[in-house]
């Protein structure tokens, strides 16, 4: 009796056994045409290939946003000039921009009509100043709601072959900046530079691709049309004209100089390599220095 039980429980577990190793290969091994079947069952002839995943999947969660990025954000955006796309509304608070969403137009009017408007469309306008928050980024616009700013005092225009500073007009008076306020609904996520300008296209245009480009490069004057098809920066540059020539820079660096002017670096290359540094007051280039 002791041996019938016996042979019973082995078979019982021998079975099992067999069941669970049929269990781990279905998930393991791909299972292909012609391998051997158990017991009677036929062959069903050729079967395609098959594999099942056992990585474990990432939830697609999204890093937030990296003091790296943010030192990229605050050396490529700030600072920025970009063309107006839509009219950016005036008042302290800034005006609200949904990310990922359409943008709500008649918020918009609202907004304009409550606070009146610190840029129209086709004004060249600056990013004066980038705020990280838990859920959003402020970008400023012309010295933002809180300040008054005028482009005049950051711009210059080139008249024949020299570059000035333009008058203020008798009774000019200094408008108010913008705050446009990027709402991610979340914590913000990891991001470049590009993916700000993007995230701002609505509003503000960064990429100076505009349909009158080549227009604009016959406008210039002859020294400097020959430079930025040569690839080479010239004093009496505007940033545009710098931007056209070499492309964005490898680095920003602002100070002052003893006189108390604020100057800015834009720095192409990295030592020993040859590197160029070109300086602006303003929007205008004082100095050219290139190291080999």
């Amino acid at each position: 009796m002791y041996f019938r039980t016996t042979i019973v429980l082995a078979t019982a577990l021998a079975l099992a056994l067999l069941a669970d190793t049929a269990d781990v290969n279905r998930y393991r091994t791909p299972v292909l045409a012609g391998s051997p079947t158990l017991g009677s069952v036929s062959d069903p002839g050729p079967m395609p290939e098959i594999f099942v995943s056992v990585v474990q999947q990432t939830s697609g969660k999204q890093e937030p946003l990296q003091p790296q990025s943010r030192l990229e954000i605050i050396r490529y955006v700030s600072g920025e000039f970009a063309k107006v796309m839509k009219p950016i509304p005036a008042g302290k608070k800034g005006f609200k921009v949904e990310v990922g969403k359409k943008l709500d137009e008649n918020e918009l009017k609202s907004a304009l009509r409550s606070h009146g408007q610190a840029a129209n469309p086709g004004d060249t306008v600056q990013v004066t100043g980038i705020e990280f928050r838990s859920k959003e980024i402020v970008v400023e616009i012309n010295g933002g709601g809180r300040s008054s700013f005028n482009l005049r005092d950051h711009i210059q225009v080139g008249v024949g072959q020299t570059m000035q500073t333009p008058l203020e007009q008798p009774g000019s008076h200094k408008n108010n900046g913008g705050t446009l306020v990027l709402d991610f609904g979340k914590s913000v996520p990891d991001m470049s530079a590009d993916d700000l300008m993007t995230d701002l296209q609505v509003f503000l245009d960064f990429t100076k691709e505009h349909s009158g480009a080549v227009n604009w490069l016959d406008t210039l004057p002859p020294q400097f049309k020959e430079a930025i098809q040569d690839h080479q920066a010239l004093e009496g540059m505007n940033h545009d004209m710098v931007l056209a020539a070499l492309g964005r820079p490898g680095r920003k660096v602002r100070e002052r100089d003893p006189d108390g002017s604020e100057t800015e670096d834009w720095i192409y290359g990295t030592p020993p390599a040859r590197t160029t540094f070109v300086t602006f007051v303003g929007d205008k280039v004082i100095r050219v220095k290139e190291f080999d």
